[in-house]
């Protein structure tokens, strides 16, 4: 394949061409996060791109999002939590998974990245509050969900990822008992197709089940009521100053004639 050397590639336009020492012709191209999840040095199994781009729709991650990650493994969800603009914490009990993660981070992102990682068993609890989503790859993320109705702010996103629906089906139960609401699971196939001329079809492998995606957010009981100083329960809507007709009312004499006129026979 032949050697590229660096001063070849620094200054180099993204998209042109090189050449090696054997004259073979290589494309310069930053890599994508895609190829930086795939590739990257990591212990722990990464999320797959797949599902990255599934988890950042169905947690709806949006800029200046404050975001608890649990299980944060290589730092793959990190970066794409982090590349969307949310503002991530997260949660891990291995040291060498979370230097990784810290490291794989700072590759991809950059050192000035608002992302931190701390040594801590999330089953345990959750120290931040008024959190907007929380995400979980852990494999009994319904040990959690207690620790998430009083960590997130209403309407907040729980979203966990699992391998089997046995795990899943488990956490939607819990759920189910819990002060969330609006429950999702899904899973996302990927085929890609081949295209060449007039030959026109799936190609022969794809990337199937990889893990099940399950979301719910976090409701707010009505005794609380639905705004600071607002009322609580339900109430009959009224215009101001507008009072009750007496002349609308209904006639006794009326409903008596009515009453006398009725047949039993009918």
């Amino acid at each position: 394949m032949g050697i590229v050397a660096h001063n070849d590639l620094i200054g180099a336009y993204e998209g042109s061409t090189v050449f090696g020492s054997t004259g073979r012709r290589f494309l310069v191209v930053r890599p994508t996060l895609s190829d930086m999840v795939l590739k990257m040095p990591r212990g722990a199994q990464v999320i797959y791109p797949k599902d990255l781009a599934a988890i950042l729709m169905e947690a709806d991650i949006a800029p200046g999002m404050r975001v608890l990650e649990a299980g944060v493994g290589s730092g793959a969800l990190s970066m794409a939590l982090l590349r969307a603009g949310a503002s991530v914490v997260g949660y891990e009990l291995r040291e060498d998974f979370a230097n990784r993660a810290h490291n794989n981070v700072v590759a991809m992102v950059g050192e000035d990245a608002a992302y931190r990682v701390e040594l801590r068993d999330v089953y345990e609890g959750i120290e931040e509050r008024g959190l907007d989503r929380i995400v979980l790859d852990l494999p009994e993320p319904w040990r959690v969900v207690r620790h998430a109705e009083v960590a997130l702010r209403s309407g907040g996103i729980i979203c966990a990822y699992l391998p089997t629906i046995n795990q899943s089906a488990q956490f939607r139960g819990v759920l189910e008992d819990s002060a969330f609401g609006m429950p999702n699971t899904l899973e996302v196939l990927h085929r890609t197709w081949h295209i060449e001329d007039r030959s026109v079809r799936p190609d022969h492998r794809m990337v199937g089940h990889t893990g099940f995606l399950t979301t719910a957010r976090l409701l707010r009981p009505e005794v609380l009521g639905s705004r600071p100083g607002g009322p609580v329960g339900w109430a009959p809507a009224t215009v101001p100053g507008d009072a009750p007709d007496p002349d609308d009312a209904p006639d006794p004499d009326d409903a008596a004639d009515e009453t006398a006129s009725d047949d039993p026979a009918l």
